[in-house]
């Protein structure tokens, strides 16, 4: 069976301009799980979800600051640990009764995941990743001096910066295999996962960082032998020229193209360069597609019907309109 890990942007939860209310969450996830379960209804593809968390680190890094005279604030991996069992809580309700409401019992299973990076990644010499909320210049120095932050302009404002490292693999990855080859729809790597170095002696040490949620999601896909990688998010594509009045959504592209691309600065890292580049990888690291789109057009995505798509050949589905079992796994 063709297995495909999908990661969901941040408008998966909270969409430009909306408060971050758990209200809120929970609506516009509800409308993310019907155009997932929809996608696994037309394929009949294996689904491994992750997640960005963005937001939500942001607001408990809030919640942990205003706090801080009561209770001593929570280093940044606790944080995202904090912000996956919420957001999978979330996430597997809407999916059980977009499930249910078609008549279909499935087993969903959420995965606190941590993700191991190189204690001497360059990353952590260079912060540069903003977390939390921002400051006055004067209250940045000061938490800066404080609390050992680094801290950089954001606009008019200042904010703290974090190392975003590479991510290698994620420590939880058999247990995730496992798991799916049972029949669950799982949910791991949250947010990137939780960053952590493996110490000399086999253990696990956390780390004050943040992964990109695109690179993590290839090294998720790798974890499960999944076929393909699907970003969703609120863009219907990758588009050249961005900006400009010669801008055009780019239907397919090559690996080749996807890199000169970046090499040229056409996708940069504060924007879509992330998923092009985690696309690219995944393809060219022997996975037979992926492809980036919009949340709401999902099972077109994956047929290659909307979309970005990277890599070629025939992907190897079910017929569309193949449903999966109904029987609970």
């Amino acid at each position: 069976m063709t297995r495909i890990a999908v990661a969901l942007g941040g408008n998966a939860m909270i969409r430009r301009g909306e408060p971050g209310s758990i209200e809120v969450q929970r609506h516009n996830l509800e409308i993310a799980a019907r155009s997932l379960v929809d996608l696994a209804e037309r394929s009949g593809a294996e689904i491994v979800l992750t997640h960005g968390n963005g937001p939500q680190v942001g607001f408990l890094a809030i919640e942990a600051e205003m706090a801080s005279a009561v209770v001593p604030p929570p280093p940044l991996d606790v944080l995202g640990a904090e912000s996956q069992g919420q957001i999978g809580y979330l996430m597997t309700q809407a999916l059980r009764d977009a499930f249910i409401a078609r008549g279909i019992r499935r087993e969903i299973a959420v995965i606190l995941t941590q993700t191991v990076v190189r204690a001497d990644d360059p990353a952590f010499a260079a912060p540069s990743k903003p977390v939390g909320p921002v400051y006055t210049e004067a209250v940045a120095h000061k938490h800066a001096e404080e609390q050992g932050w680094t801290i950089a302009r954001d606009g008019k404002h200042w904010r703290r910066v974090v190392a975003s490292p590479a991510p290698l693999r994620i420590v939880e990855a058999q247990a995730i295999r496992s798991l799916v080859e049972t029949g669950a729809l799982v949910i791991a790597s949250g947010g990137g996962g939780i960053p952590v170095v493996e110490l000399p002696d086999g253990r696990y040490e956390g780390r004050e960082a943040v992964i990109d949620k695109d690179l993590a999601a290839v090294v998720l896909a790798r974890a499960v032998g999944a076929d393909g990688l699907i970003l969703l998010t609120d863009v219907v594509g990758v588009v050249r020229g961005w900006g400009t009045p010669e801008a055009e959504t780019i239907r397919r592209l090559s690996v080749e193209e996807a890199f000169d691309g970046l090499e040229s600065g056409e996708w940069p890292a504060g924007s879509m360069g992330p998923k092009v580049r985690a696309c690219a990888d995944f393809v060219r690291s022997g996975g037979r597609f992926a492809a980036i789109g919009a949340l709401d057009d999902a099972a077109a995505v994956v047929w290659g019907r909307a979309g970005t798509r990277f890599g070629s050949g025939r992907l190897g589905l079910p017929r569309e309109g193949a449903r999966v079992e109904a029987a609970a796994r």
